[in-house]
């Protein structure tokens, strides 16, 4: 099967525009006489005019051929897939070796370790706008899957049968609607009837990789779109049962106006995950302690609300997620500190008191996610930025001077 080349007049992306260290690997394996290649998101990102997050790298080179060229900087990952980690500085480039394997069966895919050609290995990739191999020695894009006119029609096509590519690893289904909310694609119409009768395959999935997805596109700037989608898909309904139930509430609106300020604010900045997550359980939490505490007419203490913040996060990720300790300690240490800055109960005004928590600072920005959807809420976190940042001022009286007994 011969790909179609496109030339620099084609797609115009630039050397200048491709990532320096991805350039220097590529060019390291081609000197070594080894077949590589720029491939998938990266050079879908740069054909739709965006920086890449990331660069993936695919070559003739075995694992332990990559490991002895690069040495030190090298580490090989994986027994499921087998691939080389390359260090560069603070960031990582993931280099594969060319896949090949059983295109036709429906069965999950548990190893990947058969090593193939490149037209084989594209083969085996989820989509044709991810079908993309960039080789920036002749600064052409090879297309064996038609991936550049699709990209061109703005059009979601799977490589390959939809039913059984969903099958193989469902977790491509997550990723369908991943890319529809980040480019807002159109979705072929067979891999839209795919996804709607694969979808109860989700639950056969590995669990960190879907929350390693969720988690991403919470920082992408399309968090908004995508829970929308994935619960206008059904997706949420298998996967987290009672946040599904509570987003068609009322109050379940809270959420999206948390994912649209959060959207903002990831365009420009990255934000910790504990407080992109917390965006997702305060809506249900503040419904939860009204329900069984104020509507009862008992207002709970700061113990009472970090035990059920911490109840709250297992009823939501559940049945499908389970939140790594310290991800929930940090959750619940945001959401309980938000009734220490805006109690049920109005207290006389003193100066308020910073605890000493390390993820003090990140409930004092979730604060300030509040103000954009409460502007009521402005002058309290002014107040309590203003200690925090000058912690010195809150001794308005001299200390008194110790006199000691004489005897």
């Amino acid at each position: 099967m011969n790909p179609t080349i496109y030339v620099l007049d084609d797609h115009q992306i630039p050397l200048s525009a491709v990532d320096a260290d991805a350039l220097r690997v590529v060019n390291n394996l081609q000197k070594a006489g080894h077949v590589a290649f720029i491939v998938g998101g990266g050079v879908r990102d740069l054909l739709l005019q965006q920086r890449p997050k990331d660069y993936d790298i695919s070559t003739s080179a075995k694992p332990e051929e990559i490991k002895d060229l690069f040495r030190s900087q090298c580490l090989l990952i994986g027994r499921r897939f087998r691939l080389a980690h390359i260090r560069c500085g603070r960031k990582i480039l993931e280099v594969s070796t060319f896949r090949s394997g059983d295109n036709e069966s429906d069965q999950l895919i548990v190893r990947d370790n058969e090593w193939g050609s490149p037209e084989q290995d594209v083969m085996r990739r989820d989509f044709t706008i991810n079908g993309l191999f960039y080789d920036p020695a002749t600064q052409t894009i090879i297309d064996y899957v038609g991936g550049y006119p699709d990209l061109q029609k703005k059009y979601l096509r799977t490589i390959g049968q939809p039913f059984l590519r969903f099958k193989q690893d469902p977790v491509r289904m997550i990723r369908l609607i991943k890319f529809q909310a980040r480019f807002g694609f159109e979705i072929d119409p067979d891999a839209k009837v795919a996804l709607a009768e694969c979808r109860l395959e989700i639950m056969k999935s590995s669990q960190a990789r879907i929350f390693e997805e969720l988690l991403r596109m919470l920082e992408s700037g399309a968090a908004q779109s995508f829970m929308k989608l994935m619960n206008e898909t059904g997706f949420l309904e298998h996967l987290m049962p009672a946040f599904s139930d509570f987003l068609e509430t009322p109050e379940g609106v809270d959420v999206f106006s948390f994912l649209q300020e959060i959207d903002v604010r990831t365009r420009k900045t990255s934000l910790d995950r504990g407080l992109l997550l917390s965006c997702l359980v305060f809506p249900f939490l503040q419904k939860h302690l009204q329900t069984h505490f104020i509507d009862r007419g008992r207002i709970p203490h700061l113990g009472e609300i970090q035990q059920e913040t911490h109840d709250v996060i297992s009823i939501l990720f559940q049945p499908f997620f389970l939140l790594p300790r310290k991800l929930r300690m940090k959750i619940t240490s945001i959401l309980t500190s938000q009734y220490r800055m805006t109690p049920y109960e109005k207290r006389a005004s003193k100066r308020p008191r910073i605890p000493r928590d390390p993820d003090f600072p990140l409930a004092l920005e979730f604060l300030d996610l509040r103000v954009c959807l409460e502007p009521a809420l402005k002058n309290i976190w002014e107040m309590w930025q203003d200690v925090y940042l000058h912690p010195a001022r809150k001794r308005n009286h001299p200390p008194r001077k110790h006199h000691p007994h004489h005897a």
